[in-house]
């Protein structure tokens, strides 16, 4: 259960009273929809458990890993559509269970003048997320797939803190843009390189990775 000692280092106590006062806690199950394209968004959240994978479709229709929230960290993409009034142009889907804290946009703007430590996460959360697209644009543009692929897994152990990944080749292919025969043949290259052991559904990096 979410309490106050998530937010205490971060935000004012006054804001943290209002933050529980108006905010909504929520709780979504692994592979739920949070955020969908197209819908309006009407709050902003804050994780407080597990990890949200956030995600652009391309023309193409192929769907493109923008990157992961986690504990205390907000979607910037979401705070600009509230405060916007626009559709979301991103989805956000819970890769496990996650409990979060939605504020209601007509809190935002209002923290922001109120609340010194609300403007500074704010435009740390839009930084962080910045940096992270110009990685994935890094990623796409300047290195291979089986680099990609690399980096991609290295990405996913270092979210969920394991080396065993609950992970299908279609999943990766669609989230890294390409063909499940290219992935599947690139990680069976990496299990003949003995870096990593190939199971149903599951990868296992090995120290060599």
């Amino acid at each position: 259960m979410t309490s106050t000692a998530n937010f205490t280092s971060t935000f004012e106590p006054e804001l943290v009273k209002e933050i529980f006062q108006f905010g909504d806690i929520k709780s979504f199950k692994e592979g739920d929809v949070i955020m969908d394209y197209g819908k309006y968004v009407r709050m902003m959240p804050i994780i407080t458990k597990g990890t949200v994978k956030v995600s652009r479709m391309e023309e193409n229709g192929k769907e493109l890993l923008l990157y992961y929230l986690s504990n205390n960290e907000s979607c910037s993409m979401a705070y600009s559509c509230c405060m916007e009034a626009k559709k979301s142009e991103v989805r956000a889907i819970a890769e496990d269970d996650v409990e979060l804290i939605a504020i209601p946009h007509l809190k935002l703007e209002e923290w922001l003048c109120k609340y010194p430590s609300w403007k500074n996460y704010i435009f740390h959360s839009f930084n962080e997320r910045f940096i992270e697209l110009l990685k994935t644009i890094d990623v796409i543009a300047f290195e291979n797939l089986d680099e990609r692929l690399i980096n991609y897994l290295k990405k996913k152990a270092e979210v969920f803190g394991k080396t065993v990944l609950q992970l299908s080749h279609n999943q990766i292919a669609e989230e890294m843009g390409t063909s499940r025969v290219v992935i599947s043949r690139l990680l069976k290259r990496l299990e003949n390189d003995q870096k990593i052991l190939l199971y149903r559904n599951e990868i296992k990096l090995l120290k060599a990775f």
